[in-house]
């Protein structure tokens, strides 16, 4: 039976960003050749055995305690497990000197559930037929922010400045405040801090001018690789939480991706909005996830753990995806994004002879699985050649393998770049 669709059904039936394109490559990785293949797609965290062992440390601890026919066989507050909240407003708290209460707090079902929440209850259509955007202050993001709203039409993204070391093949994106306009029109900001995919850090300077360029509207800091958990920072940030932010947790990175344990920190009003929407979608999140996750926070362990082992486990592997593209790539102008935090290199290849989805399928034949950089341009109106040129670059396989995989990915860009020269 073919179901009759209403328009948002029709929206919201298709797949957007990177999503549609790893139907592609599960299809890849599933043929026989997939032995074949070093796959940097990948978004999944790496099992690290001492991540792994923490949460099983939880479980036991839940597992032997009295809550957990409480936590497991019994509904519980929209807003979130009672212990998780009062485990982070401890925790940031003491570590950020603040006053957070239980009503600054709300546990939702991973964090992509909270930006659907605020974009759908703060973007989009007002009672007068107004349309209230969402503002992504520089492009490219996270793929992910382009599949949240109903109503597509209220994401802009803002194209960034490019600081460029040519010398040392290196760029970074920075906010352009020259274009950025946020205004009555604005519903909300939303990027992520540190970004994925392109692991650029705003810094403190940079949010502050943005969360004051906003200060009658919300700005929702995506911060699912930032500290204390996960820490994948690899420059030194620290959170900003001026009122009109909104901080957003995912525990995903911090080793949870199954569990969906998304948290939002923020003004009381705000907050009452997201958990009323939360209410009626799906009355509250997974409870089994928010407690064991309530005592690796309150321990003090997620929080070691995410520095000692999480952080150094990725900043080696982008160490490895340095130095092999400074010794192997050819004389073309590539860029590497600096090294500032995620589990994602971003490759820039300037003038690429093929556009981003060409260069992919003709990697594929040498054995190597990465994610073309398109469709991390969500609400990017015009089409800016750069978003063909790049490549998110996961570090979730071997050292080994990812110094294989970069080895072949420049001797691919060789031959197009030769090829170019010889047309």
């Amino acid at each position: 039976m073919a179901p009759a669709l209403t328009q948002f059904g029709q929206q919201m039936s298709h797949l957007t960003g990177v999503r549609a394109i790893m139907k592609d490559i599960i299809e890849t990785l599933q043929s026989e050749q997939s032995a074949e293949f070093i796959n940097l797609s990948a978004g999944n965290p790496v099992i690290l055995p001492e991540v792994e062992q923490l949460w099983r440390a939880c479980t036991g601890e839940l597992l032997d305690s009295s809550d957990y026919g409480e936590v497991v066989c019994r509904y519980g507050s929209s807003r979130g497990y009672e212990p998780l909240i009062d485990a982070i407003a401890t925790d940031f708290n003491q570590r950020y000197k603040l006053n957070l209460k239980a009503e600054n707090i709300l546990i939702t079902p991973g964090s992509q559930s909270l930006y659907f929440l605020a974009a759908n209850a703060l973007g989009g259509y007002t009672p007068a037929g107004e349309l209230k955007e969402i503002i992504l202050p520089l492009s490219p993001d996270y793929t992910g922010y382009g599949g949240v709203a109903l109503y597509p039409e209220a994401v802009r993204a803002y194209r960034p400045k490019l600081e460029l070391d040519r010398v040392a093949h290196r760029f970074k994106y920075r906010p352009d405040f020259s274009q950025l306009t946020i205004g009555d029109q604005t519903g909300f900001v939303l990027f992520s801090r540190p970004c994925n995919p392109t692991g650029n850090v705003l810094t403190d300077e940079e949010v502050t001018r943005i969360t004051s360029l906003a200060a009658n509207v919300p700005v929702f800091i995506d911060s699912a690789y930032a500290p204390p958990f996960p820490a994948l920072n690899f420059t030194a940030m620290t959170p900003v939480l001026t009122p009109n932010v909104v901080h957003c947790i995912s525990l995903s990175k911090a080793g949870l991706p199954g569990e969906r344990v998304g948290i939002a920190i923020g003004d009381a009003a705000v907050i009452r909005v997201l958990e009323s929407f939360q209410t009626n979608l799906c009355i509250h999140s997974s409870r089994y996830g928010q407690a064991i996750a309530a005592r690796a926070i309150a321990s003090g362990a997620l929080a070691e753990i995410a520095t000692t082992v999480i952080r150094p486990h990725y900043q080696q592997k982008f160490a490895v995806i340095e130095a092999t593209l400074d010794d192997a790539m050819p004389d073309v102008p590539w860029y590497l994004h600096q090294a500032e935090g995620s589990i994602f290199a971003w490759l820039w290849l300037q003038d690429l002879p093929m556009d981003d989805q060409a260069f992919y399928q003709a990697l594929k034949r040498y054995g190597v699985i990465i994610v073309p950089g398109s469709p991390f341009f969500p609400g990017l109106k015009d089409d800016w050649p750069h978003k063909h040129e790049c490549f998110r670059i996961s570090l979730t396989d071997t050292a080994e393998r990812i110094e294989v995989a970069i080895r072949r990915l420049a001797k691919l860009t060789e031959e197009v770049y030769s090829q170019r020269a010889i047309d």
